[in-house]
């Protein structure tokens, strides 16, 4: 089969295969591992080259740890280091160390049960770090912990793989040599690769910009992650770790986001291909063969993780749901493992059957992760409607002027406005991580659901004057307003709306004092964009005034109809049809405007 027809059949079965996962909530990275198995020599056999595919497949890691060190600067790696090398060490050492003597129970050599155990340790990169991205979690506590972890992994991949030749037969003092003559290269290269990234790498991309030759720029680019990556390769070093550093060393560059926006396209498709060429490469004839072993392992090894990884997060302070979500993370097995596994089986360290036993395991515990946290998030669900709830706070007696329910971004804002005037409110939050985290800063807040009547009448609304509505779920929102106003009529409520059909829902209420939450923000950015244009700024001001006048009138047309969509639009069409037309006369009016600004 030609390169053409190979790369008809990948973009087919990922354009089938995905969009339907990820309809079912699946995620895209199982349903590339299908489409994989599906066209992979034990299912269709339409494709059959797996090897030489997971080889170049294997770019698309490579440009995703590029595109994770132009996020880290060096500073922020620095401040990483006792996640990386404690969390990260620990981690890989606790599971090694229990596979390995797992291994060893079931009658495995010592040198063997050690290489499975650490190899299974490793989780995959690709895997967490796209399912992360997929459900926003990056950023979050356990995000930033899993990627530690997957660093120092990245990392002691180097150790693993020089440490084979000195366990293999012939291991010994020359091995010892020449593993000393390859430290030695390795610390070379890194320290090249350090001063090339600050006093080669920067110049070049500055002349090439200065051309203004953008496709040389991406070609240059995609030369600097891949000539990074050979390097590396040349003194046994991994691949991903190169591109990692290069990225690094670029990420106060002023070029960083170009970078980023011209390997990104490159990256998505390779990282596809990667998990299709996974999915290609697992022996289902092994696990027909031997299904009850193949799963009992991928399970066992998955808990086993998942046990250690929850453990360390707590040790190393997560709270439950973050030491939770971590260890549902990375329970599977990496990339790496396939290499390590194979250099071993060819080195005489491993049995051929047993490396390839665990390499399915690998496999299938990477296709079985998106599975596992998904229905982690639905038992979770399920516990915390069945179990026990937790208590709501008792408030203490006063008579707050205010209270403010939902205590996020735009709840906190309007609390600190008024503690400066030593104004008293009593500010509510449904989300008993959000107020622990916020009490963890001397903020004063009481977890409960502001829904809640009997909460509301303890919160002494029949004594308040004012309600700030600024809880972000929608259908929270409204059903609190709902019983403010049935039950405290005297209340004013001042709300926030998330968009235009939440006002909608607040106004067929009666709530009349209501923000649209990015309105204001979004007309003050368009106010400056037009006096960075050259506009004076009385005249950018009384532009956007006059569209928010307008804005506002339609808000409440639109109000009237907003349950019939056919009028809904139409409104919306005529709305838009006054606002060009207002502004058209404005412009043919006279102005008491000089003639530049006339002009603009």
């Amino acid at each position: 089969m030609s390169l053409l027809s190979h790369a008809a059949v990948f973009l087919g079965a990922a354009v089938v295969a995905v969009p339907l996962f990820k309809r079912l909530g699946l995620g895209a990275v199982l349903g590339y591992l299908v489409a994989g198995a599906l066209i992979g020599p034990w299912g269709l056999r339409i494709v059959t080259d797996v090897e030489n595919i997971l080889h170049f497949s294997e770019l698309g890691v490579v440009l995703l740890l590029f595109l994770i060190g132009l996020e880290l600067q060096p500073s922020r790696l620095w401040v990483l280091r006792r996640a990386v090398f404690g969390l990260g060490g620990a981690q890989v050492a606790v599971t090694g160390a229990l596979i390995a003597l797992v291994g060893v129970a079931l009658g495995h050599r010592a040198d063997t049960a050690a290489i499975a155990g650490l190899g299974l340790s490793l989780s995959s990169t690709a895997f967490v770090l796209q399912i992360l991205a997929e459900k926003g979690q990056m950023q979050a506590q356990h995000g930033r912990s899993a990627f530690a972890i997957l660093l120092f992994q990245d990392l002691a991949v180097i150790p693993l793989l020089a440490l084979l030749p000195l366990l293999g037969p012939g291991g010994g003092s020359p091995a010892e040599g020449s593993a000393l003559a390859s430290s030695i290269k390795a610390v070379a290269v890194l320290l090249a690769v350090v001063a090339g990234g600050r006093y080669l790498v920067r110049p070049v991309f500055r002349a090439i910009a200065a051309a203004h030759a953008h496709e040389i720029f991406t070609a240059a680019a995609l030369l600097v992650v891949l000539g990074t990556a050979l390097l590396m390769v040349q003194v046994g070093l991994s691949m991903s770790l190169g591109a990692f550093m290069a990225g690094v060393l670029l990420a106060d560059s002023e070029y960083r986001h170009e970078l980023e926006a011209d390997i990104e396209p490159f990256k998505g498709l390779l990282m596809g291909l990667f998990f299709i060429a996974v999915g290609m490469s697992a022996n289902i004839g092994l696990l027909i063969e031997r299904p009850l072993s193949v799963l009992g392992l991928v399970l066992g090894m998955m808990a086993l993780k998942a046990a250690v990884l929850f453990a360390l997060g707590r040790a190393s302070g997560h709270a439950v749901g973050s030491a939770r979500d971590l260890a549902l993370a990375l329970p599977q097995g990496g990339e790496f493992a396939f290499v390590l596994f194979g250099l071993a089986a060819g080195q005489g360290l491993m049995d051929r059957l047993l490396a390839d036993l665990l390499i399915v395991v690998v496999t299938l515990s990477m296709a079985l992760t998106p599975l596992v946290i998904a229905l982690g998030d639905l038992l979770l669900q399920r516990w915390r409607r069945a179990g026990p709830a937790r208590e709501f706070d008792a408030i203490e007696d006063g008579d707050p002027k205010v209270i403010i329910a939902g205590y996020g971004r735009f709840g906190q804002i309007v609390s600190r406005v008024l503690r400066t005037r030593k104004i008293p409110f009593t500010a509510l939050d449904a989300s008993a991580t959000q107020v622990d985290f916020v009490r963890k800063y001397g903020n004063k807040i009481y977890y409960g659901d502001a829904s809640r009547l009997d909460l509301l009448r303890a919160a002494r609304a029949d004594k308040a004057k004012i309600f700030v509505l600024a809880i972000d779920d929608v259908a929270s929102s409204v059903k609190t307003a709902e019983i403010v106003k049935r039950h405290f009529p005297e209340l004013k409520i001042y709300a926030r709306a998330r968009n235009r059909q939440h006002a909608y829902q607040l106004m067929d209420i009666g709530v009349e004092l209501l923000e649209r939450e990015t309105f204001r923000s979004s007309l003050e950015v368009a106010a400056r964009v037009l006096e960075g244009l050259g506009m004076r700024a009385p005249d950018a001001r009384a532009i956007v005034e006059r569209f928010r006048a307008h804005d506002e009138r339609v808000l409440l047309r639109g109000h009237a109809v907003h349950n019939d969509e056919a009028k809904l639009i139409e409104a919306a069409r005529q709305a838009a049809q006054e606002l060009e037309g207002l502004f058209e006369t404005d412009e043919g009016a006279p102005s008491g405007r000089d003639d530049k600004a006339a002009a603009v």
